[in-house]
């Protein structure tokens, strides 16, 4: 799929949710760029943003309530690992991009810096996590779906 098809797919997607959610608004950041839906106020159609920033997306911590992780996979030996990614939010992981396509990384793949390894959806937002440096994906510790806290160790990078 090419790059601006897929651009377009997602960016149906987030109208699809931000209609089925009856949201108002929808703001999502991956890959260094940040899209913006929101509804308008006369005649509720959608208008849309996309902005390119300076300098990479900093992930701001988010609160929301969360189940406690039935998934224990991360011991304190992997959470001190030099390697280890940790997560910039509280939320729920996805490592797919949709229900039942392929995970953006699988263990063993080589990643490039920049790279989508994840999302993290907070508050109705997706926030896609990338790679912060190149190597090879040692170890994913995280489920699809697991709820997850500020600094958890997501995955480990060699």
């Amino acid at each position: 799929m090419s790059g601006v098809g897929f651009l377009e797919k997602r960016l149906q997607l987030l109208a699809r949710i931000l209609e089925e959610k009856n949201l108002h608004e929808i703001e999502v950041s991956f890959w260094g760029l940040r899209f913006r839906m929101a509804k308008e106020k006369k005649g509720d159609g959608l208008s849309a943003s996309m902005s390119v920033p300076a300098a990479p997306l900093a992930a701001t911590p988010v609160s929301m309530p969360v189940a406690a992780s039935s998934h224990e996979g991360a011991s304190a030996d992997e959470s001190k690992h030099p390697g280890v990614v940790p997560s910039p939010m509280v939320g729920v992981v996805y490592l797919a991009p949709e229900p039942g396509a392929e995970p953006f990384v699988s263990e063993g793949d080589k990643v490039e810096k920049g790279q989508p390894l994840m999302i993290v959806e907070a508050m109705k937002t997706m926030n896609m996590i990338s790679a912060p440096r190149s190597g090879t994906l040692l170890r994913l510790l995280v489920e699809n779906g697991q709820a997850i806290e500020y600094g958890e160790p997501l995955l480990i990078i060699e």
